[in-house]
């Protein structure tokens, strides 16, 4: 399924915004609304928001203002407005913006079904409700999918693709790849009301809440005791009165319905909605006016209890997404990151990632205490006291929620870690922040190879990722079109001993891929002999739209997992693959919870490594029989020749440049 064209019903500034990250991205949109006037305020919103980008640019001398005024022009003229569906009867997705209130998105979801074209996927921008209601009112319920916008959309990178009920896995592959091509950073989650950064932002916030109004606390000293633990960018009040009173108030009831009073509503937040006090948006007034607190409590708080008691609930609720399977370890984090700004450049850091470095077991004493105090909103999460029994206890244990290198004494290599445990080898991936893979990467993992080579007794090796949230995202571009050709071409050929190496040699190897594997990642993933796949997981081979071919074996390794014609559409398309269909085409071993991906790597590490060393090498050399050094040897001249092509620098110049590519086919 792909996207030439797109519509968004509802107009607007969120419906503009929207909009305009399509029109960006050079997609052709249609903007839709039931009066002239939302269009227009769409419209508007676009070209401010695009005027703002691309003066921004202008200021850094990185375009001139005549190019800024050109690229307007091509922005602006990729989006149409209109208050008909005259124009769906060609598009290919439709995202949804109306207001939250499930009876006027259902008569929606009725109208676009019928004015859009069997093929085209519908979709809803909301923050809570039902995926599966809306698509009842359609004949489609397969092709429908959430696509959760975060505010103010121009900005917030996050998109939450919501499954239904009957959301096929198609659609939901395709709408992560849409929010891909928007340049938006995607996660995949199932359908529960608040779906994954509203539940968890407003289980936190409502304790603050509850605290502030029980006790008669002071909002500045509240918001000065969050921010300054580095538990969120800014204090809640101040953030309410950023987003909007009503919209908050509103997600906050829908929560306190679904859930009951582990989820507490503010009754001064309701009283100064029912009062039109929404803060930015209506003037100012909200929880503050002119800096001042407009609703009483000047008590000051307990910080060290507020800041347990927010940190807890935020892991507890983050506990509970995995358990009722809801969503994966790595993506509640990844949404916190981009939806919540909780970004650890900035010492802030999302739930598991945070309970890792403080330490699970005094994390799970805390939550114990609170459940003793103040009852089942903090009951301790079975996972958690799982990893804790386990001796998982995060950072300083090498394991908690994610897995952390403890690399052996002595040399290390820069960009990769050697790890031995017992029989089995880890080569920790750690080329930061994204584990491209560099020259210095290939480097430092051929040294590592030769060392467990050479190594008595250790007869596998697991590729791991030191970075919780990427196992590597591709090839450094940077640094390959810095190379001159001949120390390119040395380059790849040492990279292509290097992993047919991994296939013949008699020592297992085996890749643990918790996150992104694009390009050479995914290439270096497929040389193992064995992938594991977190349910996070994501494999892809996008060389093609840099206007370049696979480097790293993707043209002969992949048909051989996932079959011809499977092969020849990845490499030609270039779009992601989710785990779950990762593992039914054949390119993964296994796919298990995040938090279980490393020791279930290992568990194949123990078990291969113990088998005999001499059948395990012959195994490896005379399974897929088919002339695979010919077939690298063909992709190496095939690489040289796309690399070398006007179109190759213009992919690249276009992907550095973080614009649309234009192709001239020499």
């Amino acid at each position: 399924m792909f996207v030439s064209k797109a519509a968004v019903v509802g107009g607007g500034t969120m419906g503009g915004e929207i909009a305009q990250a399509i029109a960006a991205a050079d997609i052709p949109v249609v903007v839709k609304d039931i009066d002239q006037k939302f269009v227009d305020a769409a419209l508007e919103k676009a070209r401010a928001v695009t005027e703002g980008q691309l003066g921004g640019q202008v200021k850094k001398e990185r375009i001139t203002q005549e190019q800024a005024d050109a690229r307007l022009a091509e922005v602006m003229g990729n989006i149409v407005g209109t208050t008909s569906y005259e124009e769906f009867g060609d598009v290919d997705f439709v995202i949804e913006a109306v207001p939250e209130k499930m009876a006027i998105k259902q008569a929606v979801f009725r109208e676009i079904d019928a004015a859009t074209p069997g093929h085209a996927i519908l979709s809803s921008n909301t923050s809570s409700l039902s995926i599966t209601e809306m698509a009842e009112t359609t004949l489609r319920a397969d092709k429908v999918v959430g696509f959760h916008f975060f505010y103010p959309a121009s900005v917030m990178p996050l998109v939450e693709v919501i499954v239904g009920e009957d959301t096929s896995q198609e659609t939901a592959t395709a709408a992560y790849n849409f929010a891909q091509a928007i340049k938006k950073q995607p996660i995949v989650c199932g359908e529960v009301p608040g779906f994954v950064v509203n539940r968890v932002l407003m289980a936190t916030m409502g304790e603050i809440w509850r605290a502030q109004e029980e006790q008669g606390l002071s909002l500045k000293a509240i918001d000065e005791a969050i921010a300054g633990a580095k538990l969120a960018p800014m204090g809640p009040f101040f953030l309410t009165d950023l987003l909007g009173l009503d919209t908050v108030a509103h997600v906050a009831e829908h929560l306190n319905e679904s859930y009951g009073e582990h989820f507490y509503v503010h009754k001064g937040l309701q009283g100064l909605v029912a009062e039109g006090k929404l803060g930015a948006k209506s003037g100012g007034e909200g929880f503050f006016k002119d800096g001042e607190q407009t609703i009483p409590g000047d008590a000051t708080p307990d910080a060290e209890e507020l800041v347990a008691m927010f940190t807890s609930r935020a892991l507890i609720e983050s506990c509970l997404l995995v358990e009722e399977g809801i969503a994966s370890v790595r993506d509640i984090d990844l949404g916190m990151m981009a939806g919540a700004g909780l970004d650890p450049r900035r010492g802030l850091l999302p739930p598991f990632w945070k309970a890792d470095v403080e330490g699970l077991d005094k994390a799970l004493e805390t939550i114990e205490r609170l459940y003793e105090k103040h009852g089942e909103r903090f009951a301790p999460p079975v996972t958690l006291q799982r990893l804790v029994a386990q001796g998982r206890l995060g950072l300083a244990s090498g394991q908690g929620f994610y897995p952390y290198p403890q690399p052996d004494e002595g040399e290390q290599a820069e960009t990769v870690k050697l790890e031995t445990r017992d029989d089995v080898a880890i080569a920790w991936l750690a080329n930061l922040p994204m584990n491209a893979v560099s020259p210095d990467v290939i480097r430092d993992l051929a040294t590592v190879w030769e060392r467990v080579k050479a190594a008595e007794g250790v007869n596998a090796m697991v590729i791991a990722s030191a970075v919780p949230v990427v196992f590597s995202a591709g090839a450094d571009i940077k640094a390959f079109t810095s190379m001159d050709e001949a120390s390119g071409a040395e380059l790849i050929h040492k990279g292509h001993a290097l992993m047919r190496d991994f296939g013949v040699d008699s020592v297992v190897t085996i890749a643990a891929v918790n996150s992104i594997a694009f390009g050479g990642g995914c290439e270096l993933a497929m040389a193992c002999d064995v992938r594991i796949a977190a349910e996070a997981a994501v494999f892809g081979q996008p060389e093609v739209k840099l206007g370049i071919i696979p480097g790293f074996g993707g043209t002969q390794r992949l048909p051989r997992l996932v079959g011809a014609n499977k092969a020849l559409e990845m490499n030609l398309v270039g779009d992601a693959v989710l785990s779950e269909e990762a593992l039914e085409l054949g390119l993964v071993n296994r796919v298990v919870p995040d938090h279980e991906l490393f020791e279930t790597a290992l568990m194949w590490g123990r078990k291969l490594a113990g088998q005999a060393p001499v059948a395990v090498g012959l195994i490896k050399r005379v399974s897929n029989q088919g002339d695979i050094d010919a077939g690298i040897e063909a992709e190496k001249e095939g690489f040289a020749a796309a690399f070398a092509s006007d179109d190759a620098k213009e992919g690249i110049g276009a992907f550095l440049g973080k614009r649309s590519p234009r192709w001239s086919g020499n």
